[in-house]
């Protein structure tokens, strides 16, 4: 059954930056939050866990990235999930 063209993006842009929101935006994500436990917690513990929960998150970050009414917003949101989990990095606190 195929979808409903009402849901459909119609704009070549907007689903390009849906892609690259989803793709590298939730990377940037799942990884400055691992960085961020890594920050709080005993970072060998970190990595193990951020081999399965990392995958998990990527994917979830990347089905929500086509969600969204807006790529112009979850570019936004992505960006400023990552500067906030990285601050302790950027501050070398």
């Amino acid at each position: 059954m195929p979808a409903n063209k009402k849901y459909l993006t119609k704009s070549p842009f907007q689903k390009f930056l849906k892609i690259t929101a989803g793709f590298f935006g939730g990377y940037f994500v799942m990884i400055s939050f691992h960085q961020l436990l890594g920050y709080v917690f005993e970072p060998k513990n970190v990595v193990i866990t951020a081999a399965f929960t990392g995958y998990i998150l990527w994917a979830v970050l990347l089905l929500l990235a086509f969600l969204a009414k807006s790529a112009w917003k979850i570019w936004l949101y992505y960006l400023v999930l990552t500067g906030i989990f990285a601050i302790p990095f950027l501050l070398k606190l």
